[in-house]
């Protein structure tokens, strides 16, 4: 009776493990960081920012993009001025990020007299590495002044992960516990 329950209640600890670890395919909010290394222009100096953006009608082939309809939000401090997606010229169209066979190629982000970071001013829908000093609301007025570097964050686990795990550790150690009062050695 007593091998019973124990199974019982390991059995179950697993299944709580399982579910919680294991779970259907689905969309993901993926996290990347990025730093632009202005090397030239009016101010140079590195900049931070990040960028999330939800994953589900990615098909990793070819060349895609995904906006702000999927998600695409934005935050970049640049000279003391914190930009979002919406500060984006072509907004709600733009900003944009571009992969190429399900690798990130870079950020399309253009905000009015003030910076680029893409590859190509004149075709602002591709987004790259380069970042670009904008002297005039004319696109023909960039300058390149720097770099733009990603990086993908690490995902945080979610509530349940954490809770199953939680809850079968403390199965575990519950019935280690009950052996050792019980006296029942391995």
């Amino acid at each position: 009776m007593k091998l019973a329950k124990d199974i019982s209640i390991a059995a179950f600890a697993v299944a709580i493990s399982v579910a919680a670890v294991v779970k259907p395919t689905q969309a993901a909010l993926v996290n990347y960081g990025f730093t632009v290394n202005a090397t030239s222009g009016d101010n140079p100096g590195q900049y931070f920012g990040s960028f999330q953006y939800d994953d589900s009608t990615l098909t990793a082939i070819g060349e895609e993009t995904l906006g702000v309809s999927n998600g695409l939000s934005i935050l970049f401090d640049y000279v003391g001025t914190q930009y979002t997606e919406a500060s984006d010229f072509d907004y709600p169209s733009s900003p944009v990020v571009s992969f190429t066979n399900g690798n990130l190629s870079g950020l399309s982000y253009l905000v009015e007299d003030r910076f680029f970071i893409g590859n190509d001013p004149v075709n602002s829908n591709t987004g790259g590495t380069k970042f670009y000093s904008i002297l005039s609301a004319n696109l023909l007025s960039t300058t390149e002044a720097g770099r733009v570097t990603y990086s993908k964050s690490t995902p945080i686990p979610e509530p349940m992960t954490l809770g199953g795990i939680a809850i079968a550790s403390a199965m575990a150690l519950g019935m280690k516990r009950q052996k050792k009062v019980s006296g029942v050695t391995n």
